[in-house]
């Protein structure tokens, strides 16, 4: 297990250096640059040829590309992933600025998928080609189908601005700092439900199915005829020989779905205001803010090469037959 892990974390180097390389040619590459941003929101068009030399010389934009990558490489080493060309900020500060309204987010909708795709997904299968089962899945395969930012705006349109029940702009009210600590705590919850609903239908709909397909492959074993052979009750075969089986591949997915925590979802939170990661990323990318765009890359990446290398491991604990030896 040691001898494993560590040449995982090995081959982590090389693929982080080409997922960064490869980012950093496309951004890079992409039509415009911050400097003209800026020149185009700030400063007037007719801005003199020098004053803009000048500005690119700042930024340090004059350089060739795989220059000012490797400058970046030397940044990275002591992990300093520069600073906003928007505002001067460092970059790490803006993001830890933004996560936890990510992570409070992302966190809810996740535990709200686990808590009911699993149950449902292994009922389903339990109860194959029944009514529920039929019902369930045609209702789940179309959820699945429905693109998120849709259903926000048709959320929005109905329990925002129709039935105006619901609050979808930001994390909280304007004058929520004056309530009492338990209005404020709902004033937070009301500001969740849209967004959260908007991220848990999709991810609910396909993790339940994956459950589902996994659990009627267990079942069709022979231990599990040996075991209704024996005498062994259904709830009894579900939980102690069917459910740990079916956590093999939902280990592996999860493994995909938990950076989601912290890379947050973009189209989502620029549409409900929320101020969190996924909102940054967009900002930095329209306004062509490499070095937050690079930080935002970097770390995403690091949480799926290590999320997919913690499932990896967790197997031996699901399926003590996986060996790394």
């Amino acid at each position: 297990m040691l001898t494993y892990t560590l040449r995982r974390l090995a081959y982590l180097v090389p693929t982080l250096l080409g997922i960064t390389l490869v980012t950093f040619f496309i951004i890079s590459l992409a039509p415009g640059n911050p400097v003209d941003f800026i020149r185009g929101e700030t400063m007037s068009a007719r801005i003199s040829p020098e004053a803009y030399d000048e500005m690119l010389r700042l930024y340090g934009l004059d350089k060739p590309i795989p220059v000012r990558y490797v400058i970046w490489l030397k940044r990275l080493a002591t992990l300093d992933f520069g600073k906003s060309f928007l505002d001067h900020r460092p970059v790490i500060s803006k993001i830890k600025e933004r996560l936890p309204a990510t992570l409070i987010l992302n966190g809810v909708s996740l535990l709200l998928t686990i808590a009911f795709a699993i149950p449902f997904g292994l009922f389903s299968a339990v109860r194959h080609h029944s009514r529920f089962d039929k019902i369930g899945g045609t209702v789940l395969y179309m959820l699945y189908s429905l693109p998120e930012f849709w259903v926000a705006i048709m959320l929005i349109m109905l329990f925002g601005v129709k039935l105006d029940i619901l609050p979808f702009i930001g994390m909280e009210s304007l004058d929520a700092r004056q309530l009492s600590f338990g209005s404020y705590f709902l004033d937070r919850v009301l500001h969740m439900v849209l967004p959260t609903v908007c991220l848990t239908y999709g991810s609910l709909a396909f993790l339940s199915r994956f459950v589902r397909g996994s659990t009627l492959e267990v079942i069709r074993q022979d231990y599990i005829r040996t075991a209704r052979a024996k005498g062994l009750d259904d709830s009894s075969i579900v939980y102690k020989h069917v459910f740990k089986n079916t956590l093999i591949p939902v280990v592996t997915l999860l493994g995909i779905l938990l950076p989601a925590l912290i890379s947050g979802s973009i189209i989502l939170e620029y549409i409900f205001s929320w101020p969190g990661v996924g909102a940054l990323y967009f900002d930095a990318v329209l306004s062509r803010d490499y070095p937050t765009v690079m930080g935002l890359s970097f770390i995403t990446a690091v949480l799926v090469l290590l999320s997919t290398l913690v499932a990896d491991l967790l197997y031996t604990s699901v399926d003590p037959r996986v060996s790394y030896e």
